[in-house]
Parts: C-alpha cells; structure tokens; sequence
C-alpha cells in the first residue's frame, strides 16, 4: 500500500523554519505520513536584490526553494532530490513559473518510492500561472508513476480550463494516459459526479447566495448576480471519459472541505466559505488502485494552513500494467 497526500503549506518560507508554524506543518504531514507528498505554496523572496542581475536573482531563489524543501523534506522523514540519467543525484522536485517565486514540489520516502532516473520535469510559463512539477517514482507497480504537484491559476477560469488541457497532454500516450496521479490546490472545485456518467455532481454548489467582488473568478462567464454556477471546466476536461478519477468521487468518501476553516483575521481573507479546492485525481490505469480517501483534520492541520491536507491510498499491485506487458 503507498499514501499519496497533498498539502498547500501556506506561503512557506525560509524564515518559518523553527516557528510554531513550520512545526504545525512538520506534524500534520507526519501525521499523515505520506509516502509521496506533493506540495504547493513555497515561496521565496521575490524582490530584486541592490546589483542582482536577472539571472541572480533566478539562480537566489532555485537555492532559496530547494533549501525550505529540502528542510522540510528532512525534518518529516522524505526526500525530494532528483536522480539524473547518469544515476547521480540531481536537484530537487520543484517547480516555479520564472517570473514567480511561488514554488510546488514533489518529495517521498525512499520506503517506498525510488526517483527514476532522469524522470523529473518541471513546468512553468507560458504553461501555468504556478509552476508544474513533476516526477517518475517507482512505486514497485509494473511501470513507474508519474506524479504531479499543480496550481491552479487563482484569478482566471479560462487560464485553468487551459491548464488542465497542458495537464492532460503531460500524462497522455498513444491511446490513453500513462499511469499517474494530479494532486494539487485545483483553485476550483470538481466536475466529478456522485456516479461515472451521472449529474449531481459530487461538490454541491457553493456560490449561490453569495456576493462579492471575487465571484468572477470562480463562476461559469455571465452567471454573477444570476444562476451563480461553479466553472467545473478545469476538472472536466480531466475526468471525461474516466481520463482520470476524482479519488473522494471514485470512493465516495464522505464530503469533506479542505478550504474555509480559518477564522476572519487568520490568513488571507476568505469569502468563499467551506470548499474542496485540493484534489487527487488518478489515472484510467491508476483508478482501479484507489482504496481510501480522506482530508486530514486535526489540530496540526488546523493550525498549520489554510489548505487542509489531502490524501489517498493505492494498493500499488492493481495498478493497470502496459498492454502487452506479462
């Protein structure tokens, strides 16, 4: 069995390490105790520096990212650095759009995964507002998974429909899709339905009575002030078909928000409410693995972000082998 877990870690810092609040996030990963951990929301110190270049100031904050990834990946029992073709050690999972210090990460514990060799791409613009980044693990399935840790643009429904389109081509082969899992902070809520084929869809509709200035950003063009619909467009794309599964749809674990909980003054403000924005999809050769799924409440969780974490268990041995394979 491997735990694949998602977490957006709130805007971590460099200077968060030995705070109340990096150990929150230390011990709610620890007590999901995930065995590949994707993870959103590293930043770094954006500001061009006094007789910084350009390329300084990129090559500052790849170091500044790996080094908070780097500590928390030590400090709750993971890794995340890379292998190269050569089998030497590369650097570490992570990926950013170069124009943003805002940085999403892949790490695992070498337990139960092994980094393939040359299996580590990250993605950033013209691609995704956040970067992309994306890893080959050998999990002992018939054939490495491919993991993605994503960030939905926050601003712009049709920047994430094309996202998800970017995210669909990353995990296609010649006839279906490779074996994979797409966690992340969607900055939606998903088109999966209570049923494959059905209507009702499994995140009921949250913007009906609400009013404020942000609905743009999250309702179908043309519904604020009327209908008020969820734009489910991002998610669509992914799920048609069975592409891929939505983990707490596919299961039907009970609803749970990951979103919402914290208190006005706690954070940034949040007029969305309670919502389930941070999402594991699986592959159509993954799907059939998916055993469990569950968001992570706990005091930890509560006070170690704005997200709560998400995850899902695989048993790795009913993963989909390749056609063709014995």
């Amino acid at each position: 069995m491997v735990r694949i877990a998602n977490f957006n870690a709130y805007k971590l810092k460099l200077t968060d390490r030995d705070t109340d609040g990096w150990r929150a996030r230390v011990n709610a990963i620890q007590e999901v105790a995930p065995d590949i951990l994707t993870l959103q929301e590293v930043l770094v110190d954006e500001e061009l520096k006094e007789g910084e270049t350009d390329l300084d100031r990129a090559q500052r904050w790849r170091a500044e990212a790996g080094e908070i990834i780097g500590s928390l990946a030590a400090d709750c029992g993971l890794t995340a650095t890379t292998i190269r073709v050569d089998g030497t050690p590369g650097g570490i999972a992570m990926a950013n759009n170069a124009d943003r210090g805002w940085y999403t990460a892949v790490l695992w514990n070498l337990d139960a995964a092994r980094a393939v060799p040359g299996g580590f791409r990250p993605f950033g613009a013209p691609d995704f507002w956040h970067g992309c980044a994306t890893v080959l693990l050998d999990v002992g399935a018939a054939e490495p998974v491919l993991v993605a840790s994503y960030h939905g643009d926050p601003f712009r429904p049709d920047f994430r429909a094309n996202e998800a389109l970017r995210l669909k081509g990353i995990f296609r082969r010649t006839g279906g899709a490779k074996p994979g899992i797409l966690a992340g902070d969607f900055n939606a809520i998903s088109a999966a339905t209570t049923i494959p084929g059905g209507t009702q869809f499994y995140d009921p509709e949250p913007y009906l009575d609400q009013d404020h200035d942000d609905l743009e950003y999250q309702l179908q063009p043309g519904t604020a002030g009327g209908s008020q619909l969820a734009d489910r467009r991002q998610t669509a794309a992914l799920l048609r078909g069975g592409y891929m599964v939505d983990a707490a749809a596919h299961l039907a674990a009970p609803w749970q928000p990951t979103v919402g909980y914290w208190a006005d003054g706690q954070g940034d403000p949040d007029p969305w409410g309670e919502r389930r924005i941070d999402l594991i999809l699986a592959t159509r050769p993954v799907a059939p693995a998916l055993v469990h799924y569950r968001a992570h409440v706990s005091p930890a969780s509560e006070a170690a972000a704005d997200h709560r974490p998400v995850y899902a268990d695989l048993d790795v041995s009913a993963i989909a082998a390749p056609q063709g394979a014995r």
